[in-house]
């Protein structure tokens, strides 16, 4: 469980976060929603320590993650994994070779364990005989599945992953959709996805936070935040013309 409390991060005079409180809760999928500059991602770097926020605290598990010394700090740092964007693998690296990177810069196991879990890992995410291919040759849907393999790697009990849905046509996002939602309840990580994608909240979002000028406009759960009331989380989530049908039928 990671918990944010009374969080407020400004940069010189601009105020991008005012006292954001919310529980990330551990087994579930946790989406962060909101338009571009609204401060979610933000939000995300004040939570795994990339931005020190000038009020409030976040807690991982109880411990307050800014107050902890410099190694307690790294300790739970090697317990996240990360899924960025654009996957951020590295191109000079092969998909084997990119998924055994954390293991051999944080693990401590021998050599066979490490190829052994890095297997394992892209086994699970269904990449199979791609060992020897580099990034540029798998598609932009396999080269997701690498980076969810590499960030599953040290076996994290924090999940963080940025637009996983960026880039890919609709049936290649529902598969990593559900991928991500597996694995959540497979491991049973806290997991917190920052997502536009109105069709990934409504597949696999299990808590959901509206986050609105820097403040946490809403929360709750899928059936929710159809039925809600909040005009900026409506004006937000309606704006397609399929959504809005759906609005639609609800309410019909």
């Amino acid at each position: 469980m990671i918990e944010v409390v009374g969080l407020s991060k400004r940069f010189g005079s601009t105020q991008v976060l005012t006292d954001i409180n919310a529980v990330f809760a551990k087994g579930k999928v946790n989406q962060v929603i909101g338009k571009s500059g609204s401060g979610k991602s933000v939000l995300a770097k004040c939570i795994v320590g990339l931005y020190v926020p000038e009020e409030g605290e976040v807690r991982y598990d109880g411990q307050s993650f800014h107050t902890l010394d410099k190694e307690a700090k790294r300790q739970i740092r090697q317990e996240i994994g990360m899924l960025f964007q654009s996957s951020a693998l590295f191109d000079s690296l092969t998909v084997l070779e990119n998924v055994l990177f954390p293991l051999r810069m944080f693990a401590t196991m021998a050599p066979e364990e490490m190829l052994e879990r890095a297997h394992l890992c892209l086994k699970r995410v269904n990449i199979i005989d791609k060992d020897g291919l580099y990034p540029s040759e798998i598609s932009g849907g396999m080269q997701k599945r690498v980076g969810i393999a590499r960030a599953i790697a040290m076996n994290p009990k924090y999940l963080f992953v940025d637009e996983p849905n960026s880039g890919l046509d609709p049936q290649t996002s529902i598969v990593i959709d559900e991928l991500i939602q597996e694995l959540t309840e497979e491991y049973g990580t806290t997991t917190i996805v920052i997502t536009h994608d109105m069709n990934s909240v409504m597949g696999t979002g299990d808590n959901i936070f509206f986050i609105h000028q820097g403040r946490l406009w809403w929360k709750g759960t899928r059936d929710e935040l159809l039925t809600s009331d909040n005009k900026e989380l409506n004006e937000f989530i309606f704006a397609g013309s399929l959504m809005r049908q759906v609005r639609k039928a609800m309410k019909g």
